[in-house]
């Protein structure tokens, strides 16, 4: 990697706008090196040299991932005028260019990776890929066997070919049951209309896992964290 100046630096690890960047320069929020650097031009060797914004630490980075606990209500955008996106939520992330690798509707919960790793998020969620995706569903019950079967065939959903096979496992069932449900696409409310399909009805969801990442369940709904570097090899296993 080449040399770039401080103020790109620090922008790209999601620390302001360049505008916003410089005027902190100005009042010396910025270390190079253990000194004062008021430079937005100053030159920086992302592999030497040590920067502090602001009193922290920032190491850079081409590419940044982060698993984040979606809640209901936030939309899997990186902007919209009326709602509240998920990236709203990673304010402060270090990071440029950030997005969602995929969507979960909005009022569906759970895991969602957010990266700036666009040949990642292409491996992940090309249709030939056939990524798995495990899902914690509360139905409008009970789950039959019948359905379970049906699952496992693959539905008509009204789309042009049915799904391909899904997997149907009941936690618990009765009028509200719970089950995992795990699919290998991403159709537009794909879940909601299998359970439609066999008479049934989505009440709440959860994603569990995507591929060999699963979500970490200390994690509160709202909260994100870096990936760690044993979830990052899992998924460049995947190529």
């Amino acid at each position: 990697m080449g040399m770039l100046r401080l103020d790109k630096y620090l922008a790209d690890m999601g620390k302001g706008t360049r505008s916003e960047i410089k005027q902190g320069l100005k009042k010396g929020l910025a270390q190079v090196n253990g000194a004062v650097e008021k430079s937005p031009d100053r030159k920086i060797d992302p592999q030497k040299d040590q920067v502090i914004y602001r009193g922290e630490p920032v190491c850079y980075e081409k590419f940044v991932y982060y698993m984040l606990n979606k809640p209901a209500g936030v939309v899997s955008a990186t902007q919209d005028r009326r709602e509240r996106t998920v990236l709203d939520l990673l304010k402060g992330a270090q990071g440029k260019d950030l997005f969602p690798v995929g969507r979960l509707d909005k009022d569906t919960e759970g895991l969602l990776l957010i990266t700036n790793d666009g040949e990642l998020a292409h491996r992940l969620l090309h249709p030939n890929r056939h990524v798995d995706k495990t899902y914690l569903a509360v139905l409008a019950g009970p789950v039959t066997e019948e359905m379970i079967a049906r699952f496992a065939e693959g539905l008509e959903i009204g789309d042009d070919k049915p799904t391909l096979p899904a997997r149907l496992v009941v936690l618990e069932n009765g009028p509200q049951a719970r089950a995992e449900i795990t699919i290998c696409e991403g159709r537009y409310h794909q879940i909601k209309r299998m359970a439609e399909a066999v008479g049934s009805r989505v009440l709440a969801l959860k994603r569990l896992s995507m591929g060999p990442l699963a979500l970490d369940e200390t994690l509160a709904a709202g909260s994100y964290r870096p990936l760690t570097a044993e979830e990052r090899a899992a998924l460049e296993t995947k190529k």
